[in-house]
């Protein structure tokens, strides 16, 4: 649920403008508290993000990162995020998590297979540079 919302609040603070903390508390249920992963993961990504933006634009073949929906930026900035980061999260398991992501928020069969394009080039990248 972490990611959900993490997502919910990464795509509110890009079409809106509106600080991390308030979209985060937007995505809350009534009396529900936020958890420690779900404001890593909002902060995090948006603290890093031009350099996930860095390693996006690289991975896109014949595509620009102003291209894709604003969804699908926040699920992939996400990933990257924690790909980068979150040592303790393995990464076929954000990009798993990303995949569900995308078909969860697409209506387009294609996003997961997209998703999993992309993030799994990052991942190659990452590898790579380790």
């Amino acid at each position: 649920m972490a990611r959900i919302k993490s997502v919910q609040a990464l795509y509110q603070v890009e079409m809106t403008g509106v600080e991390p903390a308030a979209a985060i508390e937007a995505t809350l249920e009534q009396d529900e508290k936020s958890s420690e992963f779900l404001e890593k993961l909002v902060n995090g990504t948006l603290e890093h993000q031009s350099e996930i933006d860095g390693r996006l634009e690289g991975a896109l073949d014949h595509w620009s990162l102003d291209r894709l929906s604003r969804i699908d930026r926040a699920i992939l900035r996400q990933c990257v995020y924690e790909m980068m980061n979150l040592e303790d999260v393995p990464v076929n398991v954000s990009i798993n998590e990303a995949i569900d992501l995308a078909k969860g928020f697409n209506a387009d069969e294609e996003a997961g297979k997209f998703v999993n394009g992309v993030a799994s080039r990052i991942a190659a990248e990452l590898n790579e540079d380790n």
